[in-house]
């Protein structure tokens, strides 16, 4: 068996009802987090932005501007990576920081209209791929998968990052 039929084939391996709903879960996320990779590369969707520089735009822009502390938080993030992160974004002008008026000696990031143009860019070509992919699932569907994937990355936060 050529290896890109087995590889198609454990990508759409039918789900059988005696299977253990476990072991179908966790196959399922091991694809996923293929597929995503696949979609990145496959698309124009990180043109832009990376996947670690869209979602610190994405929750500053969602939550206003934050200290290194309170994104790193927010992300699952060590603090000095996030810093990192952000100095980075820095130096390509998609963020600016600023000396908190409370306490100087922290920082408090902000979008910049670039990284926002960038942000907004990189979701609307999101959410076109996504559309692209779903496109003939009911509404009804989109919306018990997001909320499925909302519960899943809710499960992870708790007991990750919590």
């Amino acid at each position: 068996m050529p290896y890109r039929y087995l590889e198609i084939t454990v990508a759409t391996q039918t789900i059988l009802p005696t299977e253990d709903a476990l072991d179908v879960v966790e196959r399922a996320t091991a694809v996923l987090a293929r597929n995503f990779e696949l979609v990145g590369r496959r698309t124009d969707i990180w043109a832009e932005l990376d996947r670690s520089e869209y979602l610190l735009l994405r929750t500053l822009v969602e939550h206003g501007p934050a200290d290194i502390r309170t994104v790193a938080a927010a992300l699952g993030l060590d603090p000095s990576t996030a810093g990192r992160q952000v100095g980075g974004m820095q130096s390509k002008g998609l963020v600016e920081r600023a000396p908190a008026e409370d306490d100087r000696r922290r920082s408090i990031i902000t979008p910049t209209a670039q990284g926002r143009r960038a942000m907004r860019l990189t979701r609307g070509r999101r959410r076109t791929a996504t559309k692209q992919l779903l496109g003939d699932w009911t509404d009804p569907d989109l919306r018990q998968l997001a909320d499925l994937l909302s519960r899943y990355n809710q499960a992870v936060t708790t007991r990750y990052l919590l």
